[in-house]
């Protein structure tokens, strides 16, 4: 069943400190929608708030995980170490991850069968660039980055993933792109998991949109049918702007 998320990839910020106060913040806010609220700290504040919320509704979950269960990866942490704070669901494939840390198709497959083999719940990323939209080949990057990714899977293990769509070019540069252009990617996509595994897994598909959403464009993206949430960044690190976003459904 379709579900709407709206997940804070908080990435790169906050100290002990600061989450402790922004996590405080959410703790005051009204939740009017029906929405699942997820946060992703950074890895060395996940055990914190974990702690923090574990009688609150909002969700704790990683920004990322390595492939291997374990061994000689320095400054990796695996699915086990994640489950072992309480950490049950993941981003993966985020763009900044395949940009700067040259994270591949091959790659972010070996994570995503990590995860499900233990049982974690997937956020899978992707998006195409600036150069892929003007040059209209931004359906077939899409398509391309899911099928190399999780196609190999069978229809059931699509209960456990959540897919999250986000234009490149609309990330931290406060572009966006319009409800129209979201909305005909989130149906492309249902589309393209249609064509493989038929109307099931497409229809109860959870499909979020990540680039730069506010509290002021967010109540005209989620309305569209396709769209089913949001991965928000810098906004995300306010807890007022926050829940705006998560009661704008």
């Amino acid at each position: 069943m379709r579900k709407n998320i709206v997940a804070g990839n908080w990435k790169m910020n906050n100290g002990l400190s600061q989450t402790q106060a922004l996590i405080t913040g959410l703790k005051k806010q009204t939740k009017t929608s029906e929405a699942e609220v997820m946060i992703a700290p950074s890895f060395t504040n996940l055990w914190h708030a974990f702690e923090a919320l574990r009688q609150h509704d909002i969700e704790v979950v990683a920004q990322n995980m390595h492939f291997a269960e374990d061994g000689a990866y320095t400054g990796e942490v695996s699915a086990g170490m994640l489950k072992s704070v309480g950490i049950q669901t993941v981003i993966l494939g985020h763009s900044e991850r395949r940009a700067y840390f040259n994270e591949d198709d091959a790659t972010l497959s070996k994570k995503v069968d990590a995860a499900l083999a233990n049982d974690m719940r997937v956020i899978f990323c992707f998006g195409e660039e600036l150069a892929d939209r003007k040059s209209g080949n931004e359906e077939t990057i899409v398509e391309a980055q899911i099928k190399n990714a999780l196609f190999h899977l069978d229809a059931s293990a699509y209960k456990n993933i959540v897919l999250a769509y986000e234009p490149v070019w609309a990330i931290g540069t406060g572009e966006t792109a319009s409800p129209e252009q979201a909305q005909d990617m989130h149906k492309f996509i249902r589309k393209t998991l249609q064509n493989q595994y038929g109307n099931d897994v497409a229809d109860n598909m959870t499909i979020l949109y990540g680039g730069s959403v506010k509290p002021a464009n967010a109540k005209e993206i989620f309305s569209k049918p396709d769209v089913d949430g949001g991965l928000i960044g810098g906004a995300s690190l306010k807890a007022e702007d926050f829940y705006a976003i998560v009661n704008a459904f």
